[in-house]
């Protein structure tokens, strides 16, 4: 009864450690994919498939999706509505995939990742990011913008010095409270999250 939950993950670890270590390629050039006009201050919900992201502010009111290395039959698509925007990136290859995505500065972001790493930083707003397996980095900025913050990991290392908190072992996690607006929340299976200044 307990091999499926372990041959699952090492199914996911697997796909993980598949992509490079590195996020992006930065001598990797990228193509646009997607673009979409929204406003800042809204909500984009994100669901990306396997594959090393980093998202980053835009330099306007858009979303904007690239893709890099091993691009396959990868797709983006996005939508908006109002204030909230969903991207989704489908069909990536398990092998030398990566994206960037743009958002405006101010954003509030939900980030669900099959498996890969993930690089974030540059944007204003709630986080609510989970990950399957694989590491994340998250730079948050002024830490006292932040009402709450907390993050765990199922196997890996938390280095949230941004909050002057850390862990490690088997289900390491972290609570931060403070008396800003935004709110942090992040969530791994394998991996190492780190979020910083």
């Amino acid at each position: 009864m307990t091999l499926k939950p372990i041959a699952s993950l090492a199914v996911v670890v697997g796909l993980c450690c598949s992509c490079s270590t590195s996020v992006m390629h930065e001598n990797s050039p990228e193509k646009q994919v997607a673009e979409k006009a929204f406003a800042s201050g809204g909500n984009v919900e994100m669901h990306l498939d396997a594959g090393n992201y980093v998202i980053r502010a835009a330099s306007g009111d858009q979303i904007r999706v690239a893709f890099g290395g091993n691009t396959g039959t990868a797709s983006a698509d996005v939508t908006a509505d109002g204030s909230h925007a969903t991207v989704s990136v489908k069909d990536a290859p398990h092998n030398d995939f990566h994206a960037s995505i743009e958002v405006p500065k101010t954003s509030n972001l939900t980030i669900r990742l099959k498996a890969g790493n993930l690089e974030l930083g540059g944007i204003t707003g709630d986080k609510d990011i989970d990950s399957g397996a694989g590491n994340v980095q998250i730079a948050v900025g002024d830490p006292g913008d932040y009402g709450s913050a907390d993050g765990s990991v199922t196997a890996g290392d938390i280095d949230a010095g941004a909050f002057g908190k850390s862990a490690s072992g088997l289900n390491p996690h972290f609570d931060w409270a403070g008396s800003g607006k935004y709110k942090l929340h992040a969530r791994l299976g394998a991996g190492n999250l780190v979020v910083k200044k």
